[in-house]
């Protein structure tokens, strides 16, 4: 079991040094010009030298992410157990899943921009919620039915609570398919947050930084900027990843086929 967790954790790592030892040599080899391809040595220096504007932007995109991460999911939660309960619910609120699953984040972002303070940070942080609130929805919907109805027969014939069937059954049963839907809200909330920097708002993100820096041909620093969206992205997805191995660690079985979402 060790050993395999180690090969789980040394693969990976392995594998990304190679290709950054490939993309280096690239660059040297081929004599790539740093307007095409800055190489990876150019990209973490220039990335330690601005590190407070980076740390700061990070803060900025990854509050909004945060904030929108957390709305979405609560949101979600919310409305999965109520069409969970309820079929009539469940059957009003499919169309408007399948409307926001669809919605493209580019052309929502403008017009929330217009509906708020363009000072503010709401429009981001809504559409990060936007973005959440779809995977989370269906695969905690699918997590709440996956109970059989062997179980909920034996509840009732212990004369079990409606909520002690849930604490008991219903939610533990669901949790590999909630977190399968955190982990993909996860990185979407970055991915979202940052893209929705590209439309307007304050100018304090990781992406107003990157274009900032493309704009005047700085690209080591845009990429430095990149790399440090790419360090957030992947702090949500492990924190994310870490509350579930403590969560369902004594969960017997992984999640039958979870649904993506968005």
């Amino acid at each position: 079991m060790m050993s395999t967790r180690i090969r789980a954790v040394v693969a990976p790592v392995v594998f990304g040094v190679a290709a950054l030892v490939v993309w280096q040599l690239a660059v040297i080899v081929l004599n790539i010009q740093p307007y095409v391809l800055p190489g990876p040595v150019n990209i973490g220096t220039m990335f330690g030298q601005d590190w407070p504007t980076v740390w700061a932007g990070m803060l900025v995109t990854g509050g909004n992410a945060l904030i929108g991460f957390v709305i979405g999911v609560v949101l979600a939660l919310i409305a999965a157990m109520i069409s969970a309960l309820l079929r009539v619910f469940d059957q009003l609120t499919q169309p408007l899943v399948t409307v926001a699953s669809v919605i493209p984040l580019v052309a929502l972002a403008p017009v929330l921009y217009t509906m708020f303070d363009a000072g503010a940070e709401t429009s981001r942080q809504l559409i990060a919620a936007l973005a959440v609130f779809v995977p989370v929805y269906l695969n905690t919907l699918r997590g709440l039915r996956q109970v059989k109805p062997v179980h909920r027969d034996l509840m009732r014939a212990y004369a079990a609570t409606p909520w002690q069937a849930t604490r008991t059954v219903t939610l533990p049963g669901a949790l590999p398919f909630i977190f399968t839907g955190l982990r993909i809200a996860s990185s979407l909330a970055v991915i979202s947050a940052l893209i929705s920097e590209y439309f307007g708002g304050p100018v304090d993100g990781l992406a107003t930084s990157i274009t900032s820096a493309a704009a005047q041909s700085n690209f080591t620093v845009a990429y430095a900027f990149v790399l440090g969206a790419i360090l957030l992205g992947l702090v949500f997805y492990c924190v994310t990843l870490g509350l579930e191995k403590l969560a369902t660690r004594h969960s017997p079985l992984p999640p039958e086929r979870p649904v993506v979402g968005r």
